[in-house]
C-alpha cells in the first residue's frame, strides 16, 4: 500500500472540504443550541459526511460508466469545479457552488442542521465528490479501496474533534486568522484543480499534450 498516496488524499480531502474554514458556519449554524444538541450536530453531521464518500467511492465509476462519461471528461469537469471554488477561497468567501442564499434562508428555519447544509452540501459537496470520483477510479484495486476508506474515516474523525473545539478555535484564530486559513486551503486546492485538468486534458489528446 502506497501511504503517500493515500496521505496526498487526505491532504485533498482537507484542502476541499476546508473544515477550519467552515468553523464559523458551524458556530453560526449551532448557535441556538445547547451544547449536548451541538455535539450531536458535530456527530450526525461528519458521519453523514463519512458515509457520503464511503458511497461515492463505491459507486463513483458505475455512475460514470451509466451515463457513458469517460474518467478524462470527468477529470476536466470535477477539475474546473475545484478551481471554481478554490477561487472563492482565495478571496476568503465561500463559493456559491457549495451554498446560495436560497439555501442560507432555508437553513436559518431549520431546527436540525447536521445534514442539511452542514454534511451536504457545505462538506461533502460537488468538489469533495468529483475528487472522490476520480481518484476512486484511478485506483481501484481492493488495496486502494480499503486505503480510501480509512482514509475518509480519518478525515471524518479529523472533522468532528475540529468541529468539538470550534468555539475555542474561532475564539483563538478569528475572522482574520480563518480567513488566511481558508486562502491557503484556497491555492492548494486550485493547485489540485489545475492537475486533475492536466490529466484529463492529456487522456483526451494524448498526441497534443505531452
Amino acid at each position: 500500500m502506497d501511504y503517500m498516496l493515500f496521505f496526498k488524499f487526505f491532504l485533498g480531502l482537507v484542502a476541499i472540504i476546508n473544515p477550519v474554514g467552515l468553523l464559523p458556519v458551524f458556530v453560526s449554524l449551532t448557535s441556538h443550541q445547547t451544547d449536548v444538541e451541538r455535539e450531536r450536530t458535530n456527530r450526525v453531521a461528519n458521519f453523514a459526511v463519512v458515509v457520503i464518500l464511503l458511497v461515492t467511492i463505491i459507486v463513483g465509476q458505475y455512475i460514470l460508466n451509466m451515463f457513458s462519461i469517460t474518467l478524462s471528461s470527468f477529470r476536466i469537469a470535477g477539475g474546473s469545479l475545484i478551481c471554481l471554488i478554490a477561487m472563492s477561497m482565495l478571496q476568503g468567501k465561500m463559493s456559491e457552488v457549495k451554498r446560495n442564499k436560497e439555501e442560507d434562508r432555508e437553513s436559518s428555519g431549520m431546527e436540525s442542521v447536521a445534514v442539511v447544509p452542514l454534511a451536504l452540501p457545505l462538506m461533502a459537496g460537488p468538489g469533495a465528490i468529483s475528487s472522490v470520483i476520480v481518484f476512486a477510479s484511478e485506483h481501484d484495486s481492493v488495496i486502494s479501496l480499503v486505503g480510501m476508506f480509512i482514509t475518509v474515516i480519518a478525515f471524518g474523525v479529523l472533522s468532528w474533534l475540529l468541529f468539538r473545539m470550534a468555539p475555542v478555535i474561532f475564539k483563538l484564530l478569528g475572522n482574520t486568522g480563518i480567513n488566511v486559513i481558508t486562502r491557503i486551503m484556497g491555492l492548494l486546492m486550485l493547485s489540485i484543480g489545475i492537475e486533475v485538468i492536466a490529466a484529463g486534458l492529456k487522456g483526451l489528446f494524448p498526441t497534443l499534450v505531452g
